[in-house]
């Protein structure tokens, strides 16, 4: 789809202050092409600018998203923000039409784990990102929809949020590595216990047959690992009766399995695995950015699990990120009792929803409400027998 735009100049007579203004420009492009055609600048911007949370607006990260998620029609929408030329703000949203409203959301759902926009730092930021939702609107854009933004994201930064009460609150625990890793598995930041029962289930593990902690360079056979990681990670969800539809969704494991093969670009993805006699029993996929690795999906087999597995693997996953030079493990959102277990602090995580119109308005103050906790009400009310069906029919 050939890419358009639309620019705003700054109107008026130009003061010295004037003049400041109009050497920044937004401009709003659509399509995928106009999105590969912004790869070299995208990422030099994330090069100088990108905070470790934002590996989710990584151009490689959308790449792969666009592949398996983009839907029929290409509603890409970029805000892309110019200082003299330079790129200094990148807003990537995907444009969507729904109960008559049109709204943007953040490209990367359901696989990016948190939301936010490229921005530089610097006095004239919140400037520029005002400029933005202004762009927006005139774009005619009714809501905004914003999934798990980090209370340190450069849209936390923003005024208009400050404005919105959050649809949703939740917590990012994360683990200092420095702490938590010692060279024989869990430091003495956990208690004795724990300790105690790692070494156990090491044991009980080595009853089963020759255990192996690994890492899995990029390639094909990363590829079928990160689709068997996937795998088992449905069939726990499933078997504990927890309704997962991202997870359950087929183009989740491809869209792993996409990124874990790629060998001409680093994208991120990095592979721990647990063997036993040569059979991967427990793969970690974590994301490594500036210093800090975000698990996205710790899996193992259930047929391991009387054994602990799934703890061993947590201290695998940990030891794997500090060796390749991490500081923190970032476990994600949202605050599970075990990732608690783990954490040396949290940080919040709230969706917003951001009316744009009047339309948008009337909309947040009556109609969004009332669907969420709806929804949540139904799902919670879903046997368990049904989750499990909903599941296999997903794979």
């Amino acid at each position: 789809m050939p890419a358009k735009s639309m620019r705003r100049d700054t109107e008026g007579p130009l003061s010295p202050g004037d003049a400041v203004a109009a050497s920044f420009s937004v401009e709003i492009l659509t399509g995928r092409d106009a999105f590969l055609a912004l790869k070299p600048e995208w990422d030099a911007l994330f090069a100088r600018a990108g905070l470790p949370q934002q590996l989710f607006q990584r151009h490689a990260f959308l790449r792969y998203w666009c592949d398996h998620y983009l839907p029929a029609g290409d509603r890409l929408c970029l805000v892309v923000g110019r200082e003299s030329g330079r790129l200094v703000m990148l807003w990537p949203l995907e444009r969507r039409r729904r109960l008559g409203l049109e709204l943007v959301r953040l490209m990367g759902a359901p696989v990016a784990q948190f939301g936010d926009v490229l921005v530089e730092p610097g006095p004239r930021r919140e400037h520029w990102l005002e400029r933005g939702w202004e762009a927006l609107r005139r774009y005619g854009i009714d809501l905004v929809e914003l999934r798990l933004v980090r209370a340190d994201a450069a849209l936390a930064h923003c005024g208009r949020l400050a404005l919105v009460a959050p649809v949703v609150s939740q917590e990012a625990p994360f683990a200092d590595l420095a702490l938590r890793v010692a060279p024989d598995g869990p430091s003495l930041a956990y208690p004795a216990r724990d300790r105690s029962n790692y070494r156990r289930r090491l044991r009980r593990l080595a009853e089963r047959g020759k255990i192996v902690f690994a890492h899995q360079e990029p390639g094909p056979q990363a590829g079928a690992l990160a689709e068997q990681a996937v795998a088992m990670k449905r069939d726990a969800l499933a078997q504990h009766g927890i309704v997962a539809p991202a997870v359950s969704n087929p183009r989740f494991g491809r869209f792993f399995a996409a990124l874990a093969a790629e060998q001409s670009e680093d994208t991120g993805l990095r592979l721990s695995v647990v063997t036993c006699d040569d059979r991967p029993v427990g793969i970690d996929l974590s994301f490594d950015c500036k210093g800090r690795s975000f698990g996205h999906v710790i899996a193992s087999d259930l047929a391991f699990e009387r054994e602990g597995l799934g703890r061993v693997l947590i201290h695998h996953a940990f030891a794997s990120a500090r060796a390749r030079g991490n500081a923190i493990f970032d476990l994600l959102a949202p605050a599970d009792p075990y990732k608690r277990e783990h954490a040396d602090g949290a940080v919040p995580v709230r969706d917003f929803t951001v009316p744009l119109s009047w339309r948008g308005q009337l909309a947040c103050d009556l109609a969004l409400p009332q669907l969420r906790p709806t929804l949540k009400a139904i799902v919670k009310r879903l046997p368990a027998g049904w989750v499990q069906r909903f599941a296999r029919s997903g794979s």
